[in-house]
Formats: C-alpha cells, sequence, structure tokens
C-alpha cells in the first residue's frame, strides 16, 4: 500500500479509537472523563501494570534532550505530572508547563509537585492540545509521554506542537508500540487483551479505560507511519528508537 494512503487511513483508524462506544461525546470529552474517573488510581496501576519500567522509558525519552538544554518546556498531556517531575530532575529547566483536558489528573499531579516543593518550576494547568494557548515560536522543547494516542485528531495535535516549538526546538514523544517479535508479540497481545483490563476493572472499577488502552495502541500510527507523518507536517531530523523489544518508541523530532 501507498505510504500516503497508509498514512490516511492509520490517522483515521485512530481518530475513530474512543473509550465509550455508546457514548455521543466526541473522543476528547471521553478521554477526559476517562481519565478524571481513573486519576486517583492512576500512577498506582501505571506502575503495576508496566513492572515499573515506564520510569526507565521516561528517562530514556528525557535524555534525547540533554545536548540540547532546553529551558521552557511544554508538557502536553501531563497528567498527573510524573514526566514533568522527571523532567525537572535530569533537565533542571527554568520552566515546565504541563497541560492536561483532565482537571482530576491535574489536581493528583498538583499535590505531587507541592510535596517535592517544585511549584516554582512546574506549572500545570487544563489545556488542549489541538488548540494550544500560548505564542508562537515560545517553547525549547515539548514532550509528550503516552499521550498522542489520546489526541482526537493526532495531526492537528502535531502541527499546534510544531507551532508553539522555537525555531530548532525539539519535540520528544514516547509512546507505546507493538513488538516485532513473535514469542514477545503473542504475550503483548495477552497482556493488552486480557490482563490489563482485568487488572484495570479489579483496582480501579473502570474496565473501558483499560480496554481502550490495548485498542488505542492497536490503532496508533506507528514507526514508519508516524515517521511520515511528522515529516509531512515539516518537522526536520525526525528518528525513532525502541524500548523493551518494540513495546514502546521514543520519537524525537526538530521544528
Amino acid at each position: 500500500m501507498d505510504i500516503e494512503i497508509l498514512m490516511d487511513n492509520k490517522e483515521l483508524q485512530h481518530n475513530k479509537i474512543l473509550p465509550f462506544q455508546e457514548s455521543a461525546e466526541n473522543k476528547k470529552t471521553q478521554v477526559a472523563e476517562m481519565f478524571n474517573q481513573i486519576a486517583i488510581k492512576y500512577d498506582f496501576l501505571n506502575h503495576i501494570l508496566s513492572f515499573n519500567i515506564d520510569k526507565l522509558w521516561r528517562k530514556k525519552a528525557i535524555q534525547k534532550l540533554e545536548i540540547n538544554k532546553p529551558k521552557i518546556i511544554l508538557d502536553v498531556a501531563t497528567g498527573t505530572a510524573d514526566f514533568a517531575i522527571v523532567i525537572e530532575k535530569i533537565l533542571k529547566p527554568e520552566i515546565i508547563i504541563g497541560i492536561d483536558i483532565s482537571e482530576k489528573m491535574l489536581e493528583v499531579g498538583k499535590k505531587k509537585i507541592e510535596e517535592l516543593n517544585l511549584s516554582k518550576t512546574i506549572k500545570l494547568e487544563i489545556g488542549d492540545c489541538e488548540k494550544l494557548n500560548f505564542e508562537e515560536n515560545y517553547f525549547d522543547a515539548v514532550t509528550v509521554a503516552f499521550g498522542v494516542r489520546n489526541f482526537e485528531k493526532l495531526i492537528n495535535g502535531l502541527n499546534e506542537i510544531k507551532k508553539v516549538l522555537k525555531p530548532n526546538g525539539v519535540a520528544v514523544i514516547l509512546e507505546f508500540s507493538k513488538p516485532k517479535n513473535l514469542i514477545i508479540k503473542l504475550f503483548y497481545k495477552f497482556y493488552l487483551n486480557i490482563l490489563v483490563p482485568f487488572i484495570g476493572k479489579m483496582f480501579s472499577k473502570n474496565k473501558e479505560a483499560y480496554s481502550y488502552l490495548n485498542k488505542s495502541v492497536q490503532a496508533f500510527p506507528e514507526e514508519e507511519v508516524f515517521l511520515k507523518i511528522l515529516k509531512e507536517i515539516n518537522f526536520k531530523n525526525i528518528s525513532a528508537t525502541k524500548l523493551s523489544f518494540g513495546i514502546a518508541t521514543i520519537y524525537t523530532a526538530q521544528k
């Protein structure tokens, strides 16, 4: 299949994946509601379900920015601010602004930031990735950890990221991907299809949220297709780094 056709099909498929299929609300509203429902248990389940390897993935993603030494950073889909907190520890920027559409996730994040005395450096606020309320060419770097799958319209969100980056600013996107090794792939399918929804329902009483995880991973236009999307919207120096047998991937792109 031609890569342009594949890219269009994948982006369209991604946009149609919803947390609550029976709901009449749009994807953005559903995603916000889903994360509001699981916010209190989110960090606990996130680390349990990833066997804590997500912490290593985050550190590796942030290390991609060490050479750039960014001072002003935007963390999109910041959630409970896990990524923003690690960014502060590793990069020591002047300011990190974290945005998210879920009020409850941000409430959890703000408590963590206050407890760590990081309120002067990390600022959290409600924000829509497709309508970023910042000046153009403002940020040295933009990060997204496990959030681009939740964009209602993927390309719109990526264009907004590019818009607010300074020239030569860098976007670092950490996202789940699908392993190619047959044995790992079979385990991964069982993990996402069966284990994750079961544990999610047991601890958060919200099976839909963790079933959505599997569907959104499967629909996400990863690797070659995602790199093509980044190229088509005029990012440069684009690369992908696989993690843990391809279970996750770090994408980097420069404005």
